[in-house]
């Protein structure tokens, strides 16, 4: 990775490395946030993930491998042909935090981060429905998505944007044009909590400069066994703005951390 990505996430870390979800100001114990989780595309490439899902349905076979490391960073390359095992969709993503020692497991009264940066291009477009970059779920299939990081079109407008589908609240929104064809920082935390009892906050970088730092609390972030982050491109195919395009989404310095 460049030093001036190194910068730039360095910024991000600082900025927000003593604001931690769901915890007053002066907590009664010295928490801080302990790294569990640092892979390397270039030396650890997709072991770093729990699963991968490329292709799931060999609907594009020429196309493969659809995420790959590329370099220093995780490269998720979305063709306009490819299809998921829901035919109406595309996906292509990975799943999990995976150490040495296997992969991590968040739970509920925990608090993790994750902080990485991203580059989406210009092809990689907000639609009229679902266009998910991150997501946070219950493993296995069928259940609802407890956080999406989204691009959304919003009367028209292109924006990025941090949902929790299961509380069915909306943390924030800002314009994605600022985001494209360049590196964008993301901070993301969360206390893993049932009910009321979880909490989040959603943070854009980009140039040193905060895009959107948002926080809710009070939130269901659980649904049930754990939380299991993704990451790709997950897209549905009815979108009307005519926004689907090959595309990619690259990935770099993803950090996992836990406070402890």
């Amino acid at each position: 990775m460049s030093t001036s990505r190194r910068t730039l996430l360095g910024a991000a870390l600082g900025g927000a490395s003593t604001a931690a979800v769901g915890l007053s100001a002066t907590p009664a114990h010295a928490a801080s946030w302990q790294l569990k989780w640092s892979p390397s595309a270039w030396s650890d490439g997709l072991r770093a993930f729990e699963t991968v899902e490329d292709d799931r349905a060999d609907s594009h076979p020429a196309g493969a491998p659809h995420i790959r490391p590329e370099g220093d960073n995780w490269r998720f390359t979305m063709h306009t042909v490819d299809r998921d095992t829901a035919t109406d969709r595309q996906r292509q993503e990975v799943t999990g935090l995976r150490t040495s020692a296997g992969y991590l497991k968040w739970l509920p009264g925990q608090t993790w981060r994750v902080t990485y940066s991203m580059y989406i291009p210009s092809s990689l477009k907000a639609t009229t429905t679902f266009t998910h970059i991150m997501q946070m779920k219950q493993p296995g299939t069928g259940s609802s998505p407890i956080v999406v990081q989204s691009l959304r079109r919003v009367g028209g407008d292109q924006t990025i944007e941090l949902q929790l589908p299961v509380s069915g609240i909306l943390v924030g929104r800002t314009p994605l044009d600022p985001l494209h064809d360049r590196w964008t920082d993301v901070d993301f935390q969360i206390k893993v909590g049932d009910g009321t009892s979880g909490s989040v906050r959603w943070i854009l970088k980009s140039g040193g400069t905060t895009l959107i730092d948002k926080s809710r609390t009070g939130v269901d972030t659980f649904l049930d066994d754990r939380v299991r982050p993704k990451w790709g491109i997950y897209r549905s195919l009815g979108d009307t703005s005519d926004s689907l395009r090959d595309c990619h989404l690259l990935l770099t310095a993803l950090r996992g951390y836990q406070l402890v």
